[in-house]
């Protein structure tokens, strides 16, 4: 599998990744807001709700859809909807299976001719989401924990994503280099899994615990199973400084992953604000990403269907289904 993305990334890339999953279930009426679950509680409320959405990004052109599972672990389940370790796991591993049956229905009933079939990248965000504390934008508790401690907690939740069958795991808005670390060190333990790594950052040189974001690619592309590293859920306009700093330490066989938020400032109490920086959008800069090497490309947070569909058209035509709405 591994060598099969490589090769679509080669020879059809940009693949074009889906764009912020919350945003698109508020849209349809989600109230997601302060739940620690966030989307992730639908997986055991609303299943429907998350596969209708998967399929909206699919017949926006997405060729990469990200399961519902940032925010999903065994310890915030049992915690949250109180249920058993076991109910946790299917939940999880129903995160990828939504998600596959999203692709199956876009696939036999609303594909494109040439295109070629969307994967699944399952989704694991920071440790830091399941305190729901602010503290997965600053990565401050892991100066508190081990890697061996940061790879206990991730170990259950990479487990089900892969065992479910996901194509490639998405270890995503990373805010430390120690958790990068752990998560490679983890990624080891399972050979024939192949994943990305996104860091979020706090500026055009570093990510959000202030290491350098050269440092975390330095560290993370040692790892021949990451077919990509890169940053997601940042402003647009940090991107290109961010590639420009590392762009020299790249391997050949290795891409840049790049998804940020509109550029908007998210205030843990106020919410998503106006910001300047939400003037430089996604599909204006996204040539400079290409240009840098960027095979993986689409949007994170207030990003949704209608702009994953210019980024679809911009680099590859008019491919997008013409299939009535879910």
């Amino acid at each position: 599998m591994g060598s099969r993305i490589r090769a679509l990334m080669r020879d059809d890339g940009p693949l074009i990744l889906d764009g912020g999953l919350a945003t698109e279930l508020e849209a349809q009426g989600a109230d997601l807001q302060g739940d620690p679950l966030w989307s992730a509680r639908l997986l055991h409320t609303h299943p429907q709700t998350i596969r209708d959405a998967h399929f909206r990004f699919l017949l926006s052109g997405a060729d990469v859809v990200t399961t519902a599972t940032y925010q999903a672990s065994i310890a915030g389940f049992t915690t949250h909807l109180d249920v058993s370790s076991e109910c946790a796991r299917e939940l999880l591993i129903s995160g990828v299976h939504l998600a596959k049956e999203a692709v199956e229905r876009f696939v036999s009933d609303c594909r494109p001719t040439g295109q070629r079939r969307p994967l699944v990248a399952g989704s694991i965000g920071p440790y830091g989401a399941f305190l729901h504390n602010g503290s997965e934008y600053t990565g401050a508790y892991a100066e508190q924990m081990s890697i061996e401690e940061l790879k206990a907690w991730h170990r259950p939740q990479l487990h089900c994503l892969t065992a479910a069958g996901a194509d490639l795991i998405a270890f995503e808005t990373i805010p430390s280099l120690k958790e990068a670390e752990a998560l490679v060190e983890l990624l080891r333990e399972f050979p024939s899994s192949e994943a990305w790594l996104s860091f979020s950052c706090k500026d055009g040189r570093c990510v959000s615990d202030g290491s350098r974001f050269t440092d975390a690619v330095q560290m993370a592309k040692k790892c021949s199973q990451l077919v990509a590293i890169g940053v997601n859920c940042c402003s647009p306009a940090l991107v290109e400084p961010l590639l420009d700093s590392a762009v020299s330490l790249l391997c050949p066989d290795m891409s840049w992953v790049v998804y940020p938020n509109s550029g908007e400032e998210w205030h843990t109490e106020r919410g998503w604000l106006p910001s300047a920086r939400a003037s430089a959008s996604i599909l204006e800069l996204s040539c400079k990403w290409r240009e840098q090497g960027a095979a993986l490309i689409g949007g994170c947070c207030r990003v949704g269907p209608t702009q994953i569909t210019e980024l679809q058209q911009h680099f590859k035509g008019s491919r997008t289904s013409s299939a009535s709405a879910v």
